[in-house]
């Protein structure tokens, strides 16, 4: 029985060591603003904010989606990026398959960048 607590010892001790580092990674800068000044609160600093521009008096408002196009844009060419590096490595292994998976992939994303471009979404004004 004892030795079986003995196995679970090193995790234990991981769990600690993890539990007082992300605890010092919160609480200290905290600390460490207030102590040296940083933190003086002004009309400014506590005005509320979301994407980039002053909170709406009616949630109901309607505004540009543009930004949300532009956003996704983003995350799909992101997505795109993250998916290019590994397939590049593996390319002996996978063989032609894995290479016209690719090529369809990278097709429906060119297809896609021009439905977006021709719908004006990179447009901005």
């Amino acid at each position: 029985m004892a030795s079986v607590a003995a196995q679970y010892l090193p995790i234990l001790l991981f769990l600690g060591v993890a539990l007082l580092l992300s605890t010092a990674f919160v609480v200290l800068p905290i600390a460490v603003a207030r102590l040296t000044g940083a933190h003086k609160p002004s009309t400014d600093k506590l005005s509320e904010y979301e994407c980039g521009f002053p909170a709406f008096e009616d949630s109901r408002m309607q505004f540009d989606v543009r930004f949300y196009l532009v956003a996704i844009l983003f995350i799909i060419f992101d997505l795109e990026a993250a998916f290019l590096y590994p397939w590049a490595v593996s390319l002996r292994e996978i063989g032609w398959t894995g290479w016209l998976a690719m090529m369809g992939f990278l097709a429906e994303l060119l297809l896609g960048f021009a439905y977006a471009w021709k719908k004006g979404a990179l447009e901005w004004e």
